[in-house]
């Protein structure tokens, strides 16, 4: 490789100048295999196959749109497998702003873990059929959920928001660390990898961590709590799923920015950044066949049959992908969690489209064989007085809770 004239762009760089994009610039064309035409050819070719395995799936999701206070969740966690796997391809790509894409695929995570709390409600009938069951209970204290140094403490509507509340924490953490990130990039004072005290990596990380362990705490908790009710729905096999791609992602990346620390192996930081974005590009593929079985579209298909046995038409497939991408309920979730009154907590399946509530006969499906789902299309769709009903019961529950 020629020779550069002038300063060091690597020393520049350090020393937080705009000559960081030199640096990247002469990174992109090292030779190394990781930045090769033969590299992002293998994990384009990977995400290609996973983007057409999930994306079939979710248009199957939004062609049987049954249940749709289901089936809004799952969409929204399938679409985990296109954000990361291309986001992961273009970091290839153009090595030289992967620091954007990287914290757009971050984002989602969080999206996905709150999401996947949400399918967790919905096939419970939500918080007040959970409490329910569970409210009064002792809470089991045992130490694989880091309950055993706990005083004894019972179940109570006090208990399911605090589960939402370490997820949604996440989905305001996340992006806000995200912003930060492309700021002090922005600004070269980022140094992805870097532990030094100077380096605003070791911040973001650390913030990161905290939100992160706390999500899947609420997670773990909500869990304990519930997997006697949520068994039918084969909550592991989902519960894995998301952990080994959201978690093991990230773990996977910690790793490889070690290996590049330098008394280590013969990597540099950047380098381990790409290993890592081509990992998760042939990681997809593996992550999109799970899914497929942890969210089978099939047992929603008979409930939306006209008698022909035909689909619905294009058009309310296009609306119900719409509804996907409002995120007016993560919104509203968070205002109503964090305020200090906690009026309308129990937000079950609020859905913009009344017709399809309507004409859901249908009211829990998951994922269990066939045998299950004759038990669980009994139940038809509350009303507006059951659900004003349910919120009034959460907030003198919620208002008690606070007298004691």
């Amino acid at each position: 490789m020629a020779s550069i004239a002038g300063p060091d762009p690597v020393t520049l760089a350090e020393n937080g100048t705009l000559e960081n994009a030199t640096k990247l610039s002469i990174m992109c064309e090292d030779g190394t295999f990781i930045y090769t035409p033969y590299a992002r050819a293998v994990a384009g070719a990977f995400v290609g196959c996973a983007l057409v395995l999930t994306s079939f799936q979710i248009f199957q999701h939004l062609r049987y749109y049954s249940v749709p206070e289901q089936q809004l969740w799952i969409v929204r966690i399938l679409f985990i497998v296109p954000i990361y796997g291309f986001c992961s391809w273009l970091s290839l790509v153009l090595c030289h702003y992967s620091v954007y894409f990287d914290a757009v695929r971050s984002c989602y995570e969080a999206f996905v873990i709150y999401n996947f709390l949400r399918l967790c409600l919905a096939y419970l009938g939500g918080e007040t059929a959970i409490l329910n069951d569970i409210n009064g209970k002792p809470i089991e204290r045992n130490c694989w959920n880091g309950t055993c140094c706990f005083p004894q403490m019972n179940y109570s509507i006090r208990f399911l928001r605090f589960c939402k509340q370490a997820t949604l924490q996440f989905c305001i953490v996340k992006p806000t660390v995200a912003v930060i990130t492309i700021i002090l990039e922005a600004c070269g004072v980022y140094n992805e990898g870097n532990l030094s005290p100077k380096s605003g990596y070791l911040y973001c990380a650390i913030a990161y961590n905290i939100s992160v362990s706390l999500a899947l705490y609420g997670l773990v908790l909500f869990y304990s709590a519930t997997r006697h009710l949520l068994s039918k729905y084969y909550p592991v096999m989902k519960f894995l799923a998301i952990k080994l791609i959201v978690f093991l992602s990230f773990w996977q990346g910690v790793l490889l920015t070690i290996l590049s620390w330098p008394d280590a192996i013969s990597i540099t930081t950047a380098q381990s950044a790409a290993y890592q974005n081509f990992l998760i590009t042939i990681e997809m593929l593996f992550a999109a066949i799970l899914l497929r079985f942890a969210f089978p579209y099939k047992l929603y298909m008979d409930m939306r049959k006209d008698g022909q046995g035909r689909g619905v038409p294009m058009k309310r497939i296009t609306s119900h992908f719409r509804d996907t991408l409002n995120p007016h309920d993560i919104v509203d979730d968070a205002i109503h969690n964090f305020s200090r009154v906690y009026q309308k907590y129990a937000q079950q399946g609020d859905m913009s489209d009344e017709e399809e509530m309507n004409s859901t006969s249908n009211d829990r499906i998951g994922s269990g064989s066939d045998s299950d789902n004759d038990s669980l299309k009994r139940r038809s769709p509350r009303s507006k007085n059951s659900q004003e009903f349910e919120r009034v019961t959460l907030l003198v529950e919620s208002d008690e809770d606070e007298v004691l």
